[in-house]
């Protein structure tokens, strides 16, 4: 037997047990994966949530860097040098004189300065720190709601791919069966050569769209297997149970409400907003004064205003004050910005807000209607069914022509692919809700 015939032998009987409960992981090139693992490992394993990861662990860091500026400043200065000749001039620039000196100079100078009051921006700075550090945790949950969709997406393709392949196999069992019967009734000179060959015809083109579709299947298993860390040789087998639940969903505004409240990118933005809120304070914090507790202790050699080779040691504490008046007009278009800043911002979020009403407004609508959908195709399969039955028994009883048989058959297997989209367009736009609210 071909090998090629083999491997779809196993795919249908996979998917067959698999569909009525009893699927067991017995080939080491498949692997059962449920709606949770799915969610699980993409969270695990994929790359974007690494790096989202790393850039949450920096804000941490710049936060603990933005608090250091409480603590106070403390320098150590060593200096040493050649020391040369000094000049000293007693009458204007005549008759210098050359005093002996040290031929090395040595300082070592410590110090000290306390930040008292600096107009609230080590106070603002760590407030942006901390606000930086919210904002890689909400992109985080952004990301995470993305990537779990972009996830289902695919895992949902998996159902409609097999579902294919599954009708495509018995399509063409049957079609075979048909076709010895044709040329059996070709043989008896019941019907002519032509009814054969669009039958051979139609045969090909269902072997060649059962190789497309196993195709792909192969392709979205080793997509996700590769988004999954897995071995990408691994043959995905998606939960089949899914299909079968009822999704229970709200009403729009409760889903609106619900939605601005908790959206990770709604709270993202509403971040952002507090963000550039305090960057005003913090400009604002430039115009005003600085204090600051100082002290200092010096050993120097040698006396810097005798020249004598002595260790002069002297200290001082005090206040230091100062009041950045370049600030009034140098920072003036940049308090504009900043403000400028704000209503930006604000604005993000009311056309965040718009978008959420539309988002949901249009997936509630398409939930609603899959779930219609799926309820009429599900009587259409049935209908498809008879229709078929009925034109095959007119057919091989001569009272239609092959072209009704084919159509009825290829009718039949839309029907059937329909309503798989159907019920995974159904399970897809329920978490597409759940990620509106930020549920996902």
């Amino acid at each position: 037997m071909p090998s090629r015939l083999i491997k779809r032998l196993i795919t249908v009987l996979s998917f067959s047990l698999l569909q009525t409960g009893v699927f067991a992981q017995q080939e080491q090139d498949t692997m059962h994966l449920n709606l949770q693992q799915l969610f699980e490992r993409g969270m695990e394993q994929h790359l974007r949530l690494s790096a989202d990861k790393m850039k949450e662990e920096m804000a941490q860091e710049r936060v603990g860097t933005a608090r250091t500026a409480r603590f106070p400043e403390l320098n150590v200065g060593l200096k040493g040098g050649f020391l040369g000749q000094p000049v000293v001039w007693e009458n204007g620039l005549s008759n210098p004189m050359r005093p002996e000196s040290p031929d090395w100079q040595q300082n070592y100078a410590v110090d000290f300065t306390q930040p008292i009051y600096y107009g609230g921006k080590i106070k603002y700075s760590i407030s942006q720190a901390d606000m930086e550090r919210e904002l890689a945790r909400l992109q985080t949950l952004t990301d995470k709601a993305d990537i779990k969709l972009l996830l289902l997406e695919q895992y949902l393709n998996l159902f409609v791919f097999y579902k294919q392949s599954l009708v495509l196999n018995r399509k063409i069992e049957e079609s075979e069966q048909r076709l010895k019967d044709i040329r059996r009734m070709k043989a008896e000179g019941i019907i002519t050569n032509n009814d054969v060959l669009r039958s051979e015809m139609q045969l090909t083109n269902d072997r060649l769209s059962l190789t497309e579709t196993e195709n792909n299947i192969h392709i979205v298993s080793q997509q996700l297997d590769i988004l999954l860390g897995l071995d990408e040789r691994l043959l995905l087998i998606p939960d089949t149970t899914l299909l079968n639940r009822i999704y229970v969903t709200a009403d729009y505004d409760d889903y609106v409400n619900r939605a601005i409240l908790s959206d990770p990118s709604m709270l993202l933005l509403k971040k952002q907003t507090e963000l550039a809120e305090n960057n005003v304070r913090l400009t604002k914090a430039e115009h005003l004064p600085r204090l600051s507790f100082t002290a200092s202790n010096t050993l120097a050699r040698p006396v810097s205003r005798t020249l004598a080779d002595m260790y002069n040691n002297s200290w001082n504490i005090g206040l230091s004050f100062s009041y950045p008046i370049s600030a009034l007009y140098r920072n003036k278009h940049k308090m504009t910005e900043a403000k400028q800043n704000v209503k930006l911002m604000q604005n993000a979020e009311e056309q965040k807000q718009q978008d959420i009403r539309m988002n949901v407004q249009e997936v509630l609508l398409k939930h609603h209607e899959a779930t219609e959908r799926v309820e009429a195709l599900k009587l259409s399969v049935k209908q498809a069914e008879e229709n078929y039955r009925i034109m095959r028994n007119r057919y091989m009883n001569q009272l239609a022509i092959l072209t009704d048989l084919l159509d009825a058959d290829n009718l039949r297997l839309n029907a059937e692919l329909q309503l798989t989209s159907a019920r995974t367009q159904v399970i897809y736009t329920y978490y597409e809700l759940q990620r509106a609210i930020g549920a996902l």
